[in-house]
């Protein structure tokens, strides 16, 4: 019996794979599964924003209206002329093309399907794209790529001058115990639940006022506020081992019984602490020059509220936010398969009109001691 073998670059397989792809990678991604939300207005930590997807550019703009200000017009007083202007902080992220691709050596068209070289492919593009995804979120949340290696960015990858890193600024910057700098960092500063009580404090009193400094907005956890904090694997070690028994099952029991434990947010959470819901993950920036003598190991731990970064897409003309091309070369010996994605990633940091403040919006950085228990 005759089968019928969809070929290479046939447009109904390039589109069919092209969503596969975007629905496995989105899926796989530690940040896109969890932490992300859709729209100007989303209240995850991570803010996706589709404009370019349908139209021409390479630029999002987004804009934080501030509070009003004004004061208040009592009694016969006349309003009119006394009117506050709307004000707005900006911010913007660019997007370019990424790409990767497989090669399945020769052997692909002579010995298997294509259609299985493709789902060799889509599980080897899945994982790749979801750690490249993971991987710039975390190092635009933390403002730099540490001294840590394994990534799959390089530090000289040109991606870095699409959208430029930004290290925390003074408001978004704190450190274990009673140290002020990386420089005074010791070993007896691990990550610990006092840490996390400072950041909750600095992040319910930032802004909102006259001062027109940035508030730090929570999550929004089916009607509850939440803050998200996401430490390395080794400081949640040094957090566990820093708190008694008792202590630790209160925190789990939390995130058991919470109203949201639905939520993907609380999907694979530790616990929850003093409206935090506590995450880690091996892949939060590490250091290695903390310390009076800067060979300490450290770790930024990432405290965040809603819209701490942006990822904005565009279309790679298929409609999809990915694409998927398919090429035969050597006479048909050969194929090989690629993806593309158009996308940029950007901390939130906006500017007020006047060019005066620039903040970070959504994260605060937390710096500690953090060594391999082992």
């Amino acid at each position: 019996m005759a089968r019928t073998l969809v070929g290479v670059n046939d447009a109904q397989a390039v589109k069919k794979w092209s969503g596969l792809l975007s629905v496995a990678s989105t899926k796989a991604s530690y940040f896109s599964s969890k932490m992300m939300g859709e729209g100007k207005r989303a209240k995850r930590p991570i803010q996706r924003i589709d404009d370019l997807t349908s139209d021409a550019g390479d630029t999002v703009t987004v804009d934080l209206l501030m509070p009003m200000k004004m004061d208040p017009v009592i009694g016969a007083d006349t309003l009119d002329g006394k009117e506050e202007s709307l004000r707005y902080y900006t911010d913007r992220v660019l997007i370019d093309q990424v790409r990767g691709g497989a090669d399945l050596g020769d052997r692909m068209t002579r010995k298997r399907t294509l259609r299985s070289l493709r789902e060799d492919a889509l599980a080897a593009m899945k994982q790749w794209w979801a750690r490249a995804f993971d991987e710039l979120f975390f190092i635009y949340l933390s403002g730099s790529r540490g001294t840590g290696g394994g990534y799959i960015w390089s530090a000289a990858n040109p991606f870095f001058n699409v959208n430029a890193l930004t290290a925390p600024d003074t408001m978004h910057q704190m450190y274990a115990s009673t140290a002020t700098s990386a420089a005074t960092i010791t070993n007896a500063m691990g990550m610990d639940l006092r840490l996390i009580d400072r950041a909750v404090a600095r992040a319910e009193t930032m802004g909102g006022d006259t001062t027109d400094e940035l508030s730090m907005v929570p999550c929004d956890i089916d009607g509850e506020d939440k803050f998200v904090c996401l430490m390395h694997t080794f400081q949640f070690d040094s957090l566990k081992s820093s708190a008694t028994t008792g202590q630790w099952l209160d925190i789990q029991k939390a995130a058991a019984a919470a109203q949201g434990a639905k939520n993907p947010i609380f999907t694979g959470a530790l616990g929850e602490y003093n409206g935090v819901i506590l995450h880690k993950h091996r892949n939060v920036i590490q250091f290695g020059n903390y310390g009076a003598g800067a060979n300490l190991p450290a770790a930024r731990a990432l405290f965040m509220g809603s819209q701490a970064a942006m990822i904005a897409f565009g279309s790679p003309g298929t409609g999809l936010r990915f694409d998927w091309t398919e090429e035969v070369k050597d006479h048909g010996d050969k194929v090989k398969i690629g993806s593309n994605s158009i996308f940029g990633v950007k901390k939130a940091t906006y500017k007020s009109n006047d060019n005066s403040v620039v903040r970070d919006f959504g994260v605060i950085a937390l710096d500690t001691y953090a060594v391999n228990p082992q």
